[in-house]
């Protein structure tokens, strides 16, 4: 910015000189906004900024961030499935896999996509410690297909897996989808929690049980994060 050189003969009076630092301090406003950059390895949904409403259902949706916090459905609609994730916060051991398996990109790729993501308990019920950080560690083709065993091909409302009946996920597995009042049951026994979740390429619907192949072992040793 120019330096603005004043004449001792006319140096302007205290009115003046308040009027040139409010202008002055506008203009470092201005320029900071313009300026400022973004980051967009760790993005923060604003309440403030997001759609009018997006309504998830479910007996968990009130314990989940809601009206302008962050994470709240509305934001999470404007963000790819694989950042919606990092924001249910009861999806924290789901969304760890994700990334370990390598899945993360392949999901944010992809033009439609049903999550149904079994809750951190879910996974407490199902895992030991010492059988869950085996597959994060190294059994990373273990994890991808427990994963695609959540997964189902295309972006599909709790309404319509309820309609369809039967559903294959990405693992080739066909499960069924019944009602269960307003909610549903997948596989026969597993409950959706909190559905309708929406990102820009996906949905995602809360469930409380591991679906999938692999061994139950949580009562082997401490369960996962104990």
């Amino acid at each position: 910015m120019e330096s603005l050189v004043i004449s001792s003969a006319r140096r302007p009076g205290p009115a003046a000189r308040a009027r040139g630092v409010a202008a002055s301090l506008l203009c470092l406003v201005v320029l900071a906004g313009c300026t400022g950059k973004g980051d967009d390895s760790s993005p923060a949904p604003a309440g403030a900024a997001a759609p009018a409403s997006h309504i998830v259902t479910g007996p968990l949706c009130e314990a989940l961030p809601a009206g302008t916090e962050p994470g709240n459905p509305a934001a999470l609609t404007g963000e790819p499935v694989d950042v919606a994730l990092q924001w249910i916060t009861v999806l924290t051991t789901f969304e760890a896999a994700v990334r370990a398996s390598g899945l993360a990109t392949e999901l944010r790729g992809r033009e439609g996509l049903t999550i149904l993501a079994p809750t951190d308990d879910a996974f407490l019920r199902k895992f030991s410690a010492a059988n869950w950080d085996e597959l994060i560690l190294s059994r990373t083709d273990d994890l991808r297909e427990l994963l695609n065993a959540h997964l189902v091909d295309g972006s599909h409302s709790l309404a319509d897996l309820v309609a369809a009946g039967d559903i294959t996920t990405l693992d080739g597995t066909e499960v069924t989808v019944a009602p269960d009042g307003p909610m549903a049951r997948i596989a026969g026994d597993a409950q959706t929690l909190c559905v309708d979740y929406l990102a820009t390429n996906a949905r995602i619907h809360i469930i409380n049980k591991v679906l999938g192949d692999l061994p139950t072992t949580a009562h082997e040793d401490d369960h996962i994060g104990h």
